[in-house]
């Protein structure tokens, strides 16, 4: 294998502050669109921050048509829905406004309807899909986060529930990224506890995983520089950001729960997402999300408290986080200097420990703000056990977007080790 010696910093233009999500249909108009699909889910349809969206673009006369039938935790089902809309609405541009199932259903809606494949699975990340990449550009995508987990307005990624196989996977290419993320401070007010505590758990991992994962130079050289995936491995620039994440999440994530009227710590949170994001937006994600994709594709009948649904969903945070102790306490061995690094953020005393522990003390200290934020208590809480471990591990295998980029290489019998562990913690 000749290893690549290159990597590509590349993510969204990022607007911050507070009302910004007023200047959409200015910014619209000006890259000259006429007619705009705002993508969002039933709740937040209802919320301010779609009225001012929608206002701002009546009022610079970009005539828009509302789509509020994203599923949170989007499926292929929803996906398809969604697009096509936007295949029969004759669109050149679009909003999404809500968490990260809003922003990616509206990146699926806006490669599909402009360059349609033969079939829905030629996107989709192989080997589940075959993974082609977008063959052009796509239409501008304007995203406003209402939730700070996600990251997604940076990223050129769309993930989603294939209920078929149940499993999460997903499309990926630079080309998804939107142009521009509105970070707007005023928009997550309403966010509840719960599901600031998931999402911004999410942001944890994210930076955890980028900053954890496999160097560039480890992965294969792409034929043509069009080719090089958008998950890289860790590199210079992707550290950086992630670092400075896991910082303001570790300040911030505890206040943002207790206390919703703490502007402050929403507005760091929603930061500290955009720049997770950038940081795995360009390195990637490893073991943690992939064994997330098949704790929330398997669900049964796990509900969860405080997010007003009526339908079985592990939310992503949740899904990620559970299996986040187990895999560091894995992987430390790979590199226990980044380990180490990552568990003095998040307030372990590593002051003559030896590498040996870093394992121990990165999982402990996750562990602990889990604890603190009342996660449920690894995968036996959300319902599964023992007996599901064979599907776990089946469910993992096929996503090697990710799972590859471990700094420490998982096969059957480890990854069923490591979901054996992530039943409970205490």
């Amino acid at each position: 294998m000749e290893r690549d010696t290159a990597f590509e910093m590349a993510t969204s233009s990022i607007r911050y502050g507070s009302g910004v999500t007023a200047e959409i249909g200015m910014d619209l108009a000006d890259m000259g669109a006429r007619r705009a699909l705002l993508v969002t889910d039933p709740k937040v349809s209802r919320l301010e921050p779609v009225a001012v969206a929608r206002q701002s673009l009546d009022d610079a006369g970009v005539e828009h048509q509302l789509y509020d039938g994203v599923h949170v935790e989007p499926t292929d089902a929803s996906f398809r829905e969604a697009i096509g809309v936007a295949a029969e609405g004759g669109f050149d541009a679009y909003v999404a406004v809500g968490g990260g199932s809003s922003i990616d259903t509206a990146k699926a809606a806006n490669l599909y309807a402009t360059h349609p494949p033969g079939d829905f699975l030629d996107y989709v990340n192989a080997p589940i899909g075959r993974g082609l990449p977008a063959p052009g550009p796509l239409k501008p995508l304007i995203a406003v986060p209402t939730t700070a987990g996600t990251g997604s307005e940076t990223t050129g990624v769309a993930i989603f529930d294939l209920v078929e196989m149940k499993a999460k996977t997903g499309i990926a290419h630079r080309r998804l990224r939107p142009v521009l993320g509105l970070i707007d401070p005023d928009n997550t007010r309403t966010l509840p506890p719960a599901v600031a505590a998931s999402t911004g758990l999410d942001v944890l991992s994210h930076a955890l995983e980028s900053y954890t994962a496999i160097p560039y130079d480890r992965r294969p050289r792409p034929e043509r520089p069009v080719l090089r995936p958008a998950y890289q491995g860790a590199n210079p620039i992707s550290d950086l950001w992630a670092l400075r994440a896991l910082e303001m999440m570790a300040a911030f994530l505890p206040r943002a729960v207790a206390d919703p009227g703490d502007d402050e710590a929403r507005g760091q949170m929603l930061l500290a997402a955009a720049f997770a994001g950038i940081g795995f937006g360009n390195a990637g994600v490893h073991l943690p999300h992939g064994m997330s994709y098949p704790v929330a594709g398997m669900v049964r009948d796990h509900v969860p408290e405080g997010y007003g649904l009526n339908y079985p969903v592990v939310p992503h945070g949740i899904a990620v986080i559970v299996n986040a102790p187990a895999v560091f306490r894995f992987t430390a061995p790979a590199d226990p200097g980044r380990h180490l690094t990552a568990a003095r953020i998040l307030g372990a005393d590593v002051s003559g420990v030896s590498d040996d522990d870093a394992g121990r003390l990165l999982a402990d200290a996750i562990v602990g703000l889990m604890r603190r934020l009342d996660i449920p208590n690894g995968l036996s809480a959300l319902g599964y056990g023992p007996g599901d471990i064979d599907a776990l591990v089946e469910g993992t295998l096929p996503q090697h977007r990710v799972t590859k980029l471990s700094p420490r290489q998982a096969g059957a019998d480890e990854l069923a080790g490591l979901f054996e562990k992530a039943m409970a913690y205490w």
